[in-house]
């Protein structure tokens, strides 16, 4: 059976674009995946990712939505939270690439929930679980593709901004990222930050 897994990278970040990535790996092939070392994103290096995300994209269907800061901002300022947005891109996936099964790292709290929203809106057999990254090696596929994704537009928006000390990893916790944005009011932000992040709005 074809499998879709799906997952995102960047949900919390204040700064650069949300990422999600879906891949298409057959069951026949997940020891082969399991051999390589494929496993959830957060517990690999990022030199290791992004080996591994050049390797599955060759082996393997794929597909990224990529959604910036700006068109975050845009949607949740039109009243779509961040659990509608991430759907949406979720169902887009699942309907551009048609797999006889698909398997998504649950946003919502109630993931039977959302996976019953899923299932309705595409027609697919889909399952949604927490820690689905962990549990499941094709979802495992998809985080590694959709945060090596992000790490090269983080990386990109840094080298602008190097001589003021970089951006950091873009997260509100990181030390970096904080002093980055303290550089600018909140009315001269560039157009990667997502100013409707309750850290940013509070620069007003």
């Amino acid at each position: 059976m074809d499998i879709l897994g799906v997952d995102e990278a960047g949900r919390g970040s204040v700064l650069g674009p949300l990422v999600i990535a879906g891949v298409i790996v057959p069951e026949k092939m997940e020891k082969v995946l399991e051999r390589m070392g494929v496993k959830d994103s957060k517990k690999l290096a990022p030199h290791r990712r992004t080996i591994l995300s050049r390797k599955l994209k060759k082996m393997f269907d794929y597909d990224i939505i990529v959604i910036s800061a700006r068109e975050i901002d845009e949607m949740r300022a039109d009243g779509i939270n961040l659990n509608e947005i991430e759907k949406n891109a979720m169902e887009e996936l699942i309907m551009r690439l048609k797999p006889e099964k698909a398997i998504v790292d649950a946003v919502d709290v109630k993931a039977e929930r959302f996976q019953n929203n899923l299932q309705k809106d595409t027609g697919f057999d889909v399952i949604a679980e927490h820690k689905a990254d962990d549990n499941y090696i094709q979802v495992s596929a998809a985080s590694i593709i959709a945060k090596a994704e992000r790490d090269d537009q983080i990386a990109e928006i840094n080298k602008q901004f190097i001589k003021q000390g970089g951006i950091g990893s873009g997260y509100p916790s990181d030390p970096t990222t904080k002093k980055f944005l303290e550089n600018y009011t909140y009315d001269e932000m560039p157009d990667f930050v997502r100013r409707s992040w309750n850290t940013v709005a509070k620069m007003r």
